[in-house]
């Protein structure tokens, strides 16, 4: 079984749609949050996934839009959630509203989580990937929950692709689609394969200057437009 794993779109629709079109075949698409924030087509990535079926968690940045919270000391991040609450009608709302915190597929064998899997918004960078992810202590022992444990745990949140595999399973960030922050402006996805447990990252080009013309065009701050380039 092939996933085609995506996270953090951040309302990145050209991106998006080089991503999908760019995606090998797969059996099931899976999102690991934050479908909007930040870009100008909230309502059209919604869609694209709520269409699809797509299993979705919910990032920090979704959660915000759904309880109507706002980012301290961040007025990037406040700009497109404002956007994002102005553009989405009940339907893409009431979507987003309910998505949940966590989500098991294939039978229990694949985690998604948007950052943490015990801490909300806590930021998982590759240096703290481990074994102890995947539900198990630091020496990578399941303790008397062995029927919980999963194989691959997905996770998102700091817009760094990577992926390690350890005996005991996957930990996977499949990176940031509509907004990467690891010095690579491409968009960015992964493909796991369920049945040998392997991973391909993969990168795709898409038209920037598009998507930082109309972020401009939309009245949201600059400097969303001018990291698109910068990968960070």
């Amino acid at each position: 079984m092939q996933l085609g794993v995506v996270s953090d779109i951040h309302s990145n629709l050209v991106a998006l749609e080089a991503v999908l079109a760019d995606m090998p075949a797969v059996d099931r698409l899976v999102c690991a949050g934050d479908v909007v924030g930040y870009n100008p087509w909230p309502a059209e990535c919604v869609d694209e996934l709520r269409e699809r079926g797509v299993p979705t968690v919910m990032g920090n940045h979704d959660r915000m839009v759904a309880a109507g919270r706002n980012f301290r000391g961040n007025g990037m991040a406040q700009a497109g959630v404002d956007h994002a609450s102005e553009a989405l009608n009940d339907v893409q709302r009431t979507w987003v509203e309910n998505l949940p915190r966590e989500r098991r597929l294939a039978d229990g064998r694949v985690k998604v989580v948007h950052d943490h899997p015990e801490v909300t918004d806590k930021y998982t960078y590759p240096e703290e990937f481990g074994p102890h992810l995947l539900g198990r202590g630091e020496d990578g022992s399941s303790g008397d929950q062995e029927e919980e444990q999963e194989e691959v745990l997905i996770l998102g949140h700091t817009h760094v692709q990577h992926h390690e595999v350890y005996g005991e399973g996957v930990v996977l960030n499949p990176g940031s689609v509509g907004q990467p922050r690891d010095r690579d402006p491409r968009a960015a996805y992964a493909v796991v394969d369920l049945d040998d447990l392997s991973v391909t990252e993969h990168r795709v080009e898409y038209d920037v200057e598009a998507v930082q013309e109309a972020v401009r065009d939309a009245g949201l701050p600059p400097r969303t437009a001018d990291r698109l380039t910068e990968g960070r």
